[in-house]
């Protein structure tokens, strides 16, 4: 399949090709208006074209984090995709998303969630189908910055102490550690608005993040030429609220701030998807 966007091919070395194409292809699938999702909304002025909405969830969740959000866009007429993120470090995963925003027609917002913010902000660097960026309970990092620089810059994270990281050799014989949530920990510290039933699904299911990956550094900041939007959670175990308001206001985004845990995609999917549609409403004509 020809990229939509085939002119702009900047990967990075060391990406698996046969992974990106399927994330993509995978994605692009998943995008389809088959199901309600027109992408066409009916104006005093004529149709107008609704953007495609890209989620990349964060560490220790998966696409399903945005189910309750997805439902709320596509019944508006929005397409959706929920991209997969391999949680390997940002410029390989966002090597990774920029392959599922080349397959994908017309405009675009992208929105991340935690660490997904990182990933967000390289991705969407240079490319003018991104009209805005969606910062939920993310990072926003500038040039140089990494995202365990950031959650240590001001107090509140107990993130380290629910730690279960876990050592494996890949086939080059190098020594790579992911982390997870401890099962026993992931309510309080990750999902603490959740239902109690729902956060033990969400803690079994949960994708691990390479800890190198939290000290990777950035290198590119798509938010200095992109418009944003913010929500901060104010009761966020993982990235303390003063983290994500400085990081907001450092950006210019339109801010959203509420009472919620870090999983606020899954507490509060209505008010995300309405941010994500204002997004959309001011960047989209």
């Amino acid at each position: 399949m020809v990229s939509i966007k085939g002119v702009r091919k900047r990967v990075v070395a060391g990406v698996v090709s046969t992974l990106t194409a399927g994330l993509a292809l995978g994605a692009f699938a998943f995008g389809g208006t088959a199901d309600g999702a027109t992408g066409v909304e009916a104006t005093p002025g004529g149709p107008r074209i609704k953007p495609t909405v890209v989620l990349e969830h964060g560490a220790f969740a998966d696409g399903s984090s945005w189910n309750g959000v997805i439902t709320r866009l596509r019944a508006d007429g929005y397409p959706v995709v929920a991209a997969a993120n391999p949680l390997r470090g940002p410029a390989f995963d966002a090597a990774a998303l920029r392959t599922v925003l080349d397959h994908i027609k017309g405009p675009e917002i992208l929105v991340g969630h935690s660490y997904g913010g990182n990933v967000i902000s390289e991705a969407a660097a240079g490319d003018p189908d991104v009209k805005a960026l969606v910062y939920v309970a993310a990072f926003l990092p500038a040039p140089g910055e990494t995202a365990l620089e950031l959650t240590d810059k001001f107090p509140g994270s107990t993130l380290s102490g629910a730690l279960d990281p876990v050592a494996y050799r890949q086939a080059d014989g190098t020594t790579v550690t992911d982390l997870y949530i401890r099962q026993d920990r992931f309510r309080h510290q990750f999902a603490a608005d959740v239902p109690k039933g729902q956060a033990a699904l969400m803690a079994a299911g949960q994708r691990p993040i390479a800890q190198a990956a939290l000290a990777e550094k950035a290198t590119v900041a798509a938010w200095k030429t992109k418009p944003s939007w913010d929500i901060i959670t104010t009761g966020d175990l993982n990235i303390p609220a003063a983290a994500q308001r400085f990081m907001a206001e450092r950006a210019h985004a339109h801010t959203t701030e509420v009472a919620a845990s870090h999983s606020v995609a899954v507490s509060h999917p209505r008010l995300v998807a309405d941010v994500i549609e204002r997004a959309a409403r001011a960047t989209v004509r």
